[in-house]
C-alpha cells in the first residue's frame, strides 16, 4: 500500500496495470471486476430461487416434482387397480400390484379392520392369530398362499372362509392389504411363527 491508502499499481505479466490487492510469495491478487455476463447470470439464479421458493414453499400454488410423481404414480396404480379387479382369475402378479395401490390397500384396511383384528390385533401385529407383519408365515408368504387361506380358511387353526362372506373384490383387497404390510415388522408384534 501506498502512503496515501490506496494499493501500488503494478504490471500485470499481461500488461495491464491495475490496483494490486494482495501480494504473497509473488503471487499478485488483483481487484478484477467480474464480467457482466457473469454477474447478470448470477442476479437471474438469486431472482429465480427467489421466486421458485414463494411459488413452490411459501404459497405452495405449484406441485413439487416429487409430490407429482408420486401422484402420477398413485393415478397410474389405481388405475391399474381398477382393471386388475375386473379381470377374470386371480393370480400373483394382480395381487401384488393391488397391493402397491393406496387406496386398494386402504380399502383392504377396512376391511380387515372390520373383520380380523379380532384374531391378528390392529395392524397385523397377531393376538390370537400369527402375526402378519413379520417374514415367517404359518402356511406360506406367496401372493396365491395368503389368498387361497384367506379365501377359504383354515379350520384347524379356526381360521373361517372368507371368500363367500367378502365376496372376490373384496376378498383381493383384504389380500392387498395384508401382501402391503408384510415385512413390515410393526412395533409389539406377537413373535415370529412358521418359516
Amino acid at each position: 500500500m501506498s502512503a496515501d491508502g490506496h494499493s501500488p499499481e503494478r504490471e500485470t505479466p499481461s500488461g495491464s496495470t491495475e490496483a494490486v490487492v494482495h501480494e504473497y510469495d509473488g503471487i499478485l491478487e488483483m481487484d478484477n471486476q467480474l464480467p457482466r455476463w457473469w454477474l447478470y447470470t448470477l442476479l437471474g439464479a438469486i431472482v429465480f430461487a427467489a421466486g421458485y421458493w414463494v411459488y413452490f414453499h411459501s404459497y405452495e400454488l405449484g406441485e413439487l416434482p416429487n409430490a407429482e410423481y408420486a401422484r402420477q404414480r398413485s393415478e397410474a396404480n389405481a388405475a391399474e387397480a381398477e382393471k386388475l379387479m375386473a379381470a377374470g382369475e386371480a393370480t400373483p402378479e394382480m395381487l401384488l400390484a393391488l397391493s402397491n395401490d393406496a387406496k386398494t390397500a386402504l380399502d383392504g384396511k377396512a376391511i380387515f379392520d372390520a373383520n380380523c383384528v379380532t384374531c391378528h390385533a390392529d395392524g397385523g401385529k397377531g393376538k390370537v392369530g400369527p402375526n402378519l407383519t413379520d417374514d415367517a408365515w404359518i402356511h406360506g408368504h406367496e401372493p396365491m398362499q395368503i389368498y387361497a387361506l384367506v379365501k377359504e380358511g383354515f379350520t384347524a387353526k379356526q381360521m373361517p372362509a372368507w371368500g363367500v362372506k367378502l365376496g372376490e373384490t373384496r376378498l383381493r383387497q383384504a389380500v392387498a392389504y395384508v401382501l402391503s404390510i408384510m415385512g413390515t415388522n410393526v412395533a409389539g408384534g406377537k413373535a415370529p411363527q412358521g418359516n
